[in-house]
């Protein structure tokens, strides 16, 4: 396990992303990373959903029971957005964390087969794209445009800076996957969400007092405006109408605050990491270690990939 000595600045990106056009997007977040690396920010985070898009106040036209032809283009178009691992996108931002030495965290919509995974891209420095991480759970409505992650994407990731974790939005109320996170000795507990709500923030910080690590959570901020005219939307068709607020931050192992939240506007919040912390407030509290009566409790984990279809029997 790779453990920092120094400390070092992080970032998290409050931006809006171009959800008609990936590449765009990608330019944009590659932009991003370069203008928080160009003041020091060695880890960096992205909101959820940032490459496709999070489609906020879009039902997809699926009432119980119907899926409307207008659903069907919804998602058509939504599925055209989605990135491949193998696609341009990937490249664009290879190409900023190489330029910068960077670890950044981005969340995309991954296109895989006829399905879709909102996921969570690791990058790191010359490496490039060194793991991701699909949402086990997608939440409510999103049951209904994004597959179901499996164990296999749960690996956290060592970089220069630190063990890396991502978990993505609402993925950070279910207790075990984050005992899971903690006993791999996360000290970057990484928040990509589309939660711009008061209760986030509390919720953040009680996963760094809990874990005892570094949070950084990101949120776009959002607009209407992202959207064509014809999107469907809940929330009204008004350009200027804000989907999502922001409320991005960097919390401390005691669970200070160190940056954010912001509500306003798109943003890159800074925060100075001081990796000693970690090791600091485990001194009284190690969720998965001296703190956790395996006599007890324990968490049995199964990390394997789940495939709906196994082949065997061929030549060799």
């Amino acid at each position: 396990m790779t453990t920092a000595r120094k400390p070092f600045k992080a970032a998290v990106i409050q931006a809006q992303s171009i959800p008609t056009d990936s590449i765009e997007c990608a330019l944009k977040a590659a932009s991003l990373i370069r203008q928080a690396a160009s003041n020091g920010a060695k880890v960096q985070v992205f909101p959820e959903a940032f490459l496709g898009g999070y489609p906020k106040g879009n039902s997809f036209g699926s009432p119980i029971g119907l899926r409307k032809p207008t659903g069907r283009d919804a998602y058509a178009s939504y599925y055209q957005q989605a990135i491949s691992l193998d696609g341009d996108e990937i490249e664009i931002i290879k190409e900023a964390v190489a330029d910068t030495g960077a670890v950044v965290v981005i969340g995309c919509i991954e296109r895989d087969g006829g399905t879709l995974y909102c996921t969570a891209l690791y990058f790191s420095g010359e490496q490039g794209l060194v793991g991701k991480h699909r949402k086990l759970m997608p939440t409510a409505g999103e049951r209904l445009i994004w597959g179901f992650g499996d164990g296999s994407t749960m690996q956290a990731v060592d970089t220069p800076y630190g063990r890396v974790g991502a978990v993505i939005c609402w993925e950070n109320y279910m207790p075990m996957l984050r005992m899971h996170m903690y006993s791999q000795g996360v000290s970057i507990y990484c928040a990509p969400t589309a939660d711009d709500r008061d209760t986030w923030l509390p919720t953040m910080r009680h996963i760094a007092l809990e874990g005892r690590c570094f949070v950084l959570t990101a949120c776009q901020f959002l607009r209407r405006e992202a959207y064509p005219k014809d999107f469907e939307c809940s929330l009204g068709d008004d350009p200027q109408t804000v989907l999502l607020r922001g409320g991005s931050a960097i919390i401390d192992p005691t669970g200070a605050v160190l940056a954010g939240p912001d509500y306003e506007a798109e943003t890159i919040l800074y925060a100075d990491i001081d990796p000693v912390m970690v090791p600091r407030g485990k001194f009284d509290f190690d969720a998965s270690g001296h703190y956790s009566r395996p006599d007890i409790f324990q968490l049995k984990v199964d990390v394997g990939a789940k495939k709906a279809v196994s082949t065997f029997g061929g030549d060799e």
